[in-house]
């Protein structure tokens, strides 16, 4: 077998038979339900046991991140929709429409991270309207936390029925 066969073997752009492809889809789901609103989600469960240092660290932690995602949005808030919508467009047209199928699972990446902004904005701007701190925050960072989890399910689960669908259909099971 020569370096180049290796190299593509290891890099194939049929994403959903690579392994590299699965995990990736699991750090990110990883990563996102850990990170909320930029901030661990075990600072979270440590200020609500211990209170004290934590619990500042926690407030003023979500305040910085409230006023970066309230700020980026005011500034550049209609032209990053934009970007995401062409993306998404662009996806959409090239993956299900020309069945490319590198473009199908960055659609199954990218899609459910835009709604995951959403929710970033929406539950900044909560905080910001209620200017929740102490249980309240804890509140509403826990609930944001279980959202990003079952939306990780359902897409979880929707890329792996098609993934499993198009190695089946597309290219066969063996």
């Amino acid at each position: 077998m020569d370096w180049y066969q290796t190299v593509f073997e290891l890099i194939d752009l049929r994403s959903f038979s690579n392994l590299w492809y699965w995990i990736a889809l699991a750090v990110l789901w990883s990563t996102s339900s850990h990170w909320i609103l930029g901030v661990p989600f075990d600072l979270v469960q440590r200020a609500s046991r211990y209170g004290g240092e934590a619990e500042t660290d926690l407030n003023d932690l979500v305040r910085i991140n409230v006023n970066r995602i309230l700020y980026l949005m005011t500034s550049t808030g209609t032209g990053a929709t934009g970007f995401i919508a062409l993306v998404l467009a662009m996806l959409v047209t090239l993956g299900f429409f020309y069945s490319y199928e590198f473009a199908q699972a960055t659609f199954f990446l990218v899609a459910p991270m835009s709604l995951i902004g959403a929710l970033n904005v929406w539950t900044a701007r909560k905080i910001r309207a209620t200017e929740a701190a102490g249980a309240a925050l804890y509140t509403l960072m826990w609930r944001h936390r279980r959202i990003v989890q079952g939306m990780g399910v359902v897409w979880i689960f929707v890329t792996g029925v098609w993934g499993m669908s198009r190695n089946m259909l597309v290219t066969g099971p063996f």
